[in-house]
């Protein structure tokens, strides 16, 4: 379970948000909504652990993720605005670079079904400078098809995908929650996500 108490977040003399409250259980979708600027990524971090807010914290089974922070990332994916990617490497080698980063060991079999899943497999052997930003973001989406983190923290996933990714990206996710994961996730456009159950926190700028 992720539980977050009485969130505080302060950038300069602006507050982003104050004593946000989040409960999530296992098969749970959140959407964290709001304007340009109310502080829906800085609100992923702090649930990722990137960032602390000024106030509150985050729990993951009832334990502080500032305590526990190894057994807490170890059943998290976060997805940023940023890809996350090396532009020397190619999209093959970047999602292989990142499962042993996450300690799992994959073949190549499995990285490339995972660049076909998302529709970047033609993709796999370029390095990814060469690659346009939706086909750089399908290659950082495309770890989400070789986890087993039970938390998904995804900011904008859907942004800059053409809809074949957008229907690909769904129904994953889709899968994810239905077979007992969480995700958390702020976006722009109305999609239909099936989960076991639906959340909403929405911030004010």
């Amino acid at each position: 379970m992720l539980t977050a108490n009485n969130l505080t977040c302060v950038r300069g003399d602006r507050v982003l948000f104050r004593n946000t409250q989040l409960q999530l259980k296992n098969g749970g979708l959140l959407y964290v909504l709001g304007e340009n600027g109310s502080g829906k990524s800085s609100l992923l971090k702090v649930i990722s652990g990137l960032l602390y807010s000024q106030e509150g914290e985050v729990l993951w089974n009832g334990k502080s993720i500032r305590r526990d922070k190894e057994e807490y990332q170890s059943n998290l994916v976060y997805i940023g605005h940023q890809n996350g990617l090396k532009d020397d490497l190619t999209a093959l080698e970047n999602l292989m670079f990142i499962a042993r980063l996450a300690n799992k060991d994959i073949k190549d079999g499995d990285a490339l079904g995972a660049l076909d899943a998302i529709g970047i497999k033609r993709c796999a052997n370029l390095p990814v400078r060469v690659l346009s930003q939706g086909q750089k973001r399908r290659v950082a989406l495309a770890r989400l098809w070789i986890t087993n983190s039970r938390l998904w923290v995804l900011d904008e996933p859907f942004a800059a995908l053409d809809s074949f990714s957008i229907d690909s990206m769904a129904s994953r996710i889709g899968e994810h929650l239905i077979g007992g994961g969480m995700a958390v996730i702020t976006t722009h456009q109305h999609i239909e996500l099936k989960s076991q159950s639906t959340q909403t926190v929405r911030l004010s700028s």
